[in-house]
């Protein structure tokens, strides 16, 4: 049976009270539900209609730090606030066509030029959702509004179905990415709309301690439009550690940033660390990018050694940029293994530190 929450009363009582039922579903009422920090339980789907709108504070201290046992307090831009919150549940679920809110403009400064990032506050800003190994997760159809830090941080995830949502951040607002997938299994994204300031997906494998291997594979992201001022699609970063077997296809990647970035600057190393990514077997297909930057762009530094970046392939690619294509290997990494077929692009690519690369159909004349 149904919880009905009306506008006024406590989400988290009602998940609560659900979850010691043995699970069910937490349906709100039309209308703004003012809220604080949610914390999602096992076999329990918040349904959010049409009509109805989470609408989150516009303070740090409206929300708690994400907290779980064996979280290590990994926090990215030195926040661990949240808005929505889950760790070792199973069986959740966000959805209905209604809006989670976050408030995202009240935590900046945005007294700045007309088209320039909003000035970052000295204060934390919550991210909107923040699970933590999770299994079975479902996100459909709920539109997530104004997030004032990263929208999605699955961490450790497995089994995650993200389905007709769509994301809408501030392109103003920096570092307000749209699904940051770090380290998890078997996720599915179809069908959904990112608009965003920062990147809109992104693939990661961010070790919590220096022992620990995280491994993200399995992704697939299909019949999506991303609209971002960064990255459409960023792939790794330096200190990551495996990221797999995952395929992108029939997607529009827009925007004044890079279309796809698989980015290794030494600014982004951790600590004692000059770069551990193993990047493998990633196809890129169906995809027209239009950019105001570079439209592929796989870059390794000098200074950084990772232990590979192979195996992607990029086919049937309709390409509208200002700038090549990049693929700039280090001496330190030699990037191994590309496959481009069926490219249209208006620019020469720039290669180097680059080997076994199959280039078929590429081309301004490609069409």
């Amino acid at each position: 049976m149904d919880i009905v929450v009306p506008v006024g009363g406590l989400i988290q009582g009602a998940i609560d009270a659900a979850h010691q039922k043995g699970g069910g579903r937490v349906v709100l009422e039309p209308g703004v539900h003012r809220s604080g920090s949610i914390v999602m339980r096992s076999f329990v789907e918040l349904h959010v209609p049409a009509g109805a709108k989470i609408q989150g504070g516009s303070k740090p201290e409206d929300y708690h730090d994400f907290e779980a046992p064996d979280y290590p307090g990994h926090a990215p831009e030195k926040s661990r606030k949240c808005f929505i919150s889950a760790a070792h549940a199973e069986n959740i679920a966000i959805t209905g066509t209604g809006e989670i809110n976050g408030a995202g403009r009240d935590f900046y400064d945005t007294n700045v030029p007309e088209g320039a990032f909003f000035v970052k506050p000295p204060h934390p800003r919550p991210r909107m959702i923040q699970f933590f190994n999770c299994r079975n997760v479902r996100f459909e159809g709920t539109s997530f509004v104004d997030s004032p830090g990263w929208t999605f941080w699955l961490i450790g995830c497995n089994d995650v179905f993200v389905h007709r949502v769509r994301v809408h951040g501030c392109q103003q607002m920096i570092n307000n990415d749209g699904i940051d997938i770090d380290g998890c299994r078997r996720v599915t994204i179809s069908d959904s709309f990112f608009r965003t300031g920062d990147d809109c997906l992104i693939l990661r494998a961010i070790p919590q301690s220096p022992d620990h291997k995280p491994i993200c594979e399995e992704v697939v992201v299909t019949n999506c439009v991303l609209d971002s001022w960064c990255q459409g699609i960023r792939v790794g970063c330096p200190s990551d550690d495996t990221i797999r077997n995952c395929t992108f296809s029939n997607l529009v990647i827009s925007g004044r940033g890079n279309g796809i970035n698989v980015d290794n600057p030494k600014r982004y190393l951790m600590p004692n660390c000059n770069g551990r990514l193993d990047l493998n077997n990633i196809l890129f297909s169906n995809i027209v990018i239009e950019s105001k930057n570079t439209p592929i762009r796989i870059f390794v530094e000098e200074g950084v050694k990772l232990r590979r970046i192979g195996g992607l392939t990029f086919s049937h690619i309709r390409i509208k940029a200002q700038k090549p294509c990049l693929v700039q290997g280090s001496s330190e990494t030699c990037i191994d293994g590309l496959r481009f077929t069926d490219v249209q692009c208006d620019h020469q690519f720039e290669i180097s530190n680059a080997k076994s690369i199959i280039m078929q159909q590429v081309g301004a004349d490609n069409a």
